[in-house]
C-alpha cells in the first residue's frame, strides 16, 4: 500500500533543497546550457543541477523507484513508483530574473504515462516568492498550511483564465485562434509562463481556468493533483480527456465544459 502523506513529506523536503539550489543559482546569474527543440526553448545549467540534486535524493531515500524528469529522461524502477519532475519549471522567467518559476515533482502509480497514471502526491514551490503547494491523494491541496479550493461559481463577469505558447513559431497561429475561441468566456487572459504555478493558481482559486497545447507530462504531473484535490476537474483532448501534448485544461466544474469545448474548437 503506497503512503501518500510519506511520498509528499519526502516531495516537499526535497522541492525545498532543490529551490533553494535554483534561488541561490539565480542570484550567481544563469548560464545557459544549450537550445531544447526550438531557439527559444531553453535549458541553463541551473536546470541540469538542480535535477541531479533531485534524482540523487529520490535515489537515497526510494532507489526502487522510477524517475521521469525533463532534462535527464526516464528511467524505470521496480516499485510502482515513478517521480515525475520538472526541476526548473519556467526556464525563461528564471533566466530573465522573473520571479514565477517552480520546482515540480510529483509521485504517481502505474505505467508512467498521463493516460494511466494515479498521481499520488505532488508539490509546486516557488522559490522567489517561498509559496509551497502540495497534495496527497485523497487528502486535499494545500498552500503550506491552508487548504485550497477552486473557483465554482457562476462568474457573470467571466472566467480570469490563463494560457501558455509553445516555442515553435509554426504553433502561434493557431494558439491565438484558440485563444479567440476562449475570450468570450474570459474576464481578462494571463500569460505566467510556468503550467505548474498556472495549475496551482486554479487549485488556489487565483485563476479560475487554464488551458495550454503542448505540455509535457512533468509540466502538468503535480499541478494536476493539487487541481484534482482541490475539487476541480482536469482534462484534455480525446475520449479520454486527459491532459496531453494536444491539450491541458483545468478549471471548476462550473466552466470546465464550456472551456474545454472552447479551447478544442
Amino acid at each position: 500500500m503506497t503512503d501518500a502523506a510519506h511520498l509528499q513529506a519526502l516531495a516537499i523536503e526535497i522541492a525545498r533543497e532543490a529551490g533553494e539550489l535554483a534561488r541561490v543559482r539565480r542570484t550567481e546569474g544563469v548560464a545557459i546550457a544549450a537550445t531544447k527543440s526550438h531557439i527559444a526553448d531553453i535549458v541553463t545549467e541551473a536546470d541540469r543541477e538542480v535535477e541531479e540534486l533531485i534524482r540523487r535524493r529520490l535515489k537515497e531515500a526510494r532507489p526502487d523507484d522510477g524517475f521521469l524528469g525533463e532534462e535527464s529522461g526516464a528511467e524505470r524502477g521496480t516499485s510502482d513508483i515513478t517521480w515525475v519532475v520538472d526541476p526548473i519549471d519556467g526556464t525563461v522567467n528564471y533566466a530573465y530574473g522573473i520571479p514565477s518559476y517552480a520546482v515540480s515533482i510529483a509521485a504517481v502509480a502505474g505505467e508512467p504515462v498521463p493516460e494511466e497514471w494515479d498521481a499520488v502526491a505532488g508539490v509546486v514551490f516557488n522559490p522567489a516568492s517561498g509559496e509551497l503547494f502540495h497534495a496527497a491523494a485523497g487528502s486535499g491541496a494545500w498552500l503550506h498550511d491552508e487548504r485550497l479550493a477552486v473557483n465554482d461559481q457562476p462568474m457573470p463577469a467571466g472566467a480570469l483564465l490563463a494560457t501558455g505558447f509553445g516555442y515553435d513559431p509554426s504553433t502561434h497561429a493557431g494558439d491565438l485562434a484558440r485563444v479567440a475561441r476562449v475570450m468570450p468566456l474570459a474576464r481578462d487572459l494571463r500569460r505566467i509562463g510556468a503550467a505548474s504555478l498556472d495549475l496551482a493558481f486554479v487549485a488556489s482559486g487565483r485563476l479560475d481556468g487554464y488551458f495550454e497545447r503542448g505540455l509535457h507530462p512533468w509540466d502538468h504531473a503535480a499541478g494536476a493533483l493539487l487541481v484534482i484535490e482541490a475539487g476541480g476537474r482536469v482534462g484534455g483532448a480525446g475520449d479520454a480527456d486527459v491532459p496531453s501534448r494536444t491539450m491541458t485544461i483545468a478549471s471548476g466544474a462550473a466552466i470546465y465544459d464550456a472551456l474545454r469545448a472552447a479551447a478544442l474548437g
